[in-house]
């Protein structure tokens, strides 16, 4: 049995939830994190002692980092749909799974930080304004690469997707202007089409 720890409104949680459901596994969720608590307790710190969530534990195999969790279900139940058995194909879809880490996640979180947890009186809006201005940067570069394929890393759903999806679907939640970019606008559509993405990505932010 497959179980994950974690809370369904992190962001990293809803990748690992979101591919759970895109290969239609069995499995248990527990709630940890942030309102939950639980992450240094004895028995959390035993599968993960950085004390961070999302962690599995898939038949005693343990694994934590949503993107590495992404990336073992993929392989071990999705070869040929969300795990690319073509290396070239495989390559991109990783590229696009660490830009999300590298170059979107340190962009985005300040802002989100700044709308979602801090009160408005304690908000400093030319900040948030001007990252969020580079933030549509980074993004008009997806865009651009989404003209030519209908997803990340090719002609269907991947891994790559996944990331990437959960933090588009941030992005446009956030009270933030949103420069027209409509091939990125179109994939989101695509990802907000699938029941999957409505039940783990779609959720109010918190």
């Amino acid at each position: 049995m497959l179980t994950v720890w974690g809370r369904t409104n992190s962001i990293n949680v809803q990748k690992v939830m979101w591919t759970v459901a895109e290969l239609g596994l069995a499995h248990e969720r527990i709630d940890v994190g942030r309102q939950f608590g639980g992450l240094d307790t004895p028995e959390f710190l035993a599968i993960n002692p950085h004390g961070r969530i999302p962690v599995i534990v898939d038949d005693g195999i343990v694994v934590w980092e949503s993107n590495a969790v992404v990336r073992y279900l993929a392989a071990k139940y999705g070869a040929g749909s969300l795990w690319p058995e073509d290396a070239a194909a495989r390559a991109q879809a990783d590229q696009w799974m660490d830009w999300m880490t590298t170059t979107i996640a340190p962009l985005i979180n300040p802002i989100f930080v700044g709308l979602v947890r801090t009160s408005p009186e304690e908000r400093d809006t030319d900040a948030i304004a001007a990252a969020a201005a580079v933030l549509a940067d980074a993004w008009r570069i997806l865009d651009a690469h989404l003209a030519d394929q209908p997803y990340a890393a090719g002609a269907a759903l991947s891994m790559a997707d996944i990331p990437i999806g959960c933090a588009c679907f941030r992005y446009y939640a956030l009270d933030i202007a949103h420069p027209d970019m409509p091939h990125l606008e179109a994939w989101h559509a695509r990802l907000q089409a699938r029941d999957t993405f409505r039940e783990h990505v779609m959720i109010a932010l918190s």
